[in-house]
């Protein structure tokens, strides 16, 4: 079960954030997007295997929704990656239009764009005088690079976003190659789904400090109806 603020020591609280923030330097993809791209992909291939009709359909019926199961969890693999690079480029150049604009903006217009720039935890305890002392300090740094370029760290995100929205695929399609019983290989398909939502939320639950159990279980919940909603959709 996760951890209650009362039961937990606060240094373990200190060491985790430093191992997550840590490792956020580290990675090409945060775990809540790791864990998006994990259930998207998982989603469609419900979505595919849901709709399939096991009492009518045949092995070219089930060959046919496998390939387009695959065929567009690629296709959308492909945008998340492009999309993952254009917000990356984005993103730098807003931090650099930022930096720019506290060096260049007078001293109550620089506090204020450093106090809307502030993650609003951090911004509830930063008062002007803080405000100010980091706009004296970022004017003291010499001039930034724009950094709109495509970096090695975008091709890395982008890849891991495909990669991770392809591979979701494999596990609710793998019964259907395993076996000719259509009934059978839908049961095993949609208990090997379940399970994978349920450890992306477990993951997850680990990875921010929130209850993996809980958070699995919720996962798997509400993966199945987003499921039954997009079949209902005509997804």
């Amino acid at each position: 079960m996760g951890h209650s603020p009362s039961a937990v020591p606060s240094a373990w609280y200190a060491s985790r954030a430093l191992k997550v923030a840590s490792e956020y330097q580290k990675r090409p993809l945060e775990p809540v997007e790791r864990f998006s791209e994990v259930i998207f992909g998982l989603i469609m291939v419900l979505a595919f295997t849901g709709s399939l009709s096991v009492a009518k359909s045949g092995r070219q019926e089930v060959g046919q929704m496998l390939v387009a199961a695959l065929t567009c969890n690629v296709a959308w693999g492909l945008i998340d990656g492009v999309m993952y690079v254009l917000t990356s480029i984005v993103g730098r150049a807003r931090r650099a239009l930022v930096f720019h604009g506290i060096r260049a903006a007078d001293a109550s217009t620089a506090r204020a764009i450093i106090l809307a720039a502030l993650p609003e935890g951090v911004r509830a305890f930063t008062d002007e005088a803080e405000a100010d002392r980091l706009v004296a300090r970022i004017r003291a740094l010499p001039e930034p690079p724009l950094q709109s370029k495509f970096t090695v760290a975008d091709l890395r995100g982008a890849v891991g976003s495909c990669l991770l929205v392809v591979l979701a695929t494999f596990p609710p399609t793998i019964p259907f190659l395993l076996t000719d019983d259509a009934v059978r290989a839908l049961r095993i398909s949609n208990g090997l789904a379940l399970g994978s939502l349920f450890l992306a939320g477990y993951w997850l639950g680990k990875e921010t400090g929130l209850r993996p159990w809980l958070l699995g279980v919720a996962m798997a919940v509400v993966g199945t109806a987003l499921v039954a909603l997009t079949i209902v959709l005509g997804g």
